[in-house]
């Protein structure tokens, strides 16, 4: 007898309410972003005549790029898990569908993955944007000395 070459990988198991309280704090993080991201938009904008100065405008500009990427991202992942969260019903339905369920599992921890190095990307982008708004402000009192 002759051995199959499968290969079986290993997932770890979630219950549906695990997953279902997964997905409800993501977006509840998700939704907060997009508002803190109306704050960092407001904050560019309050110093925008600072920020367009030669000595930090690359550094702007590069900023208020990845604050714009940033806001697509969030808007994106709102949508993917909030579409995942209605998907739960797979997890929870009285039928045995195994492959719809591991795939379902599968998106899951691809999301836990995708979202958390958003999330890291995110507060790395905040504090970027505050050393940013730091500097110019010192640079604006030293010229008013």
């Amino acid at each position: 007898m002759e051995a199959t070459g499968k290969n079986y990988g290993y997932i770890e198991w979630l219950s549906a309410e695990e997953m279902h309280d997964t997905t409800l704090q993501w977006i509840s993080e998700l939704k907060f972003v997009r508002d803190e991201q109306q704050f960092l938009n407001d904050l560019v904008t309050s110093y925008t005549p600072q920020l367009l100065d030669q000595k930090v405008f690359e550094e702007s500009q590069g900023i208020t790029r990845a604050i714009s990427k940033s806001e697509k991202e969030a808007i994106k992942y709102l949508q993917r898990v909030k579409s995942h969260e209605n998907l739960l019903e797979i997890m929870i339905n009285d039928i045995d569908e195994l492959k719809m369920e591991k795939a379902y599992i599968e998106t899951h921890w691809e999301l836990v993955s995708e979202i958390k190095k958003y999330m890291n990307d995110y507060r790395e982008l905040k504090s970027a944007l505050f050393h940013l708004v730091a500097k110019v402000k010192k640079m604006n009192k030293r010229l008013l000395k």
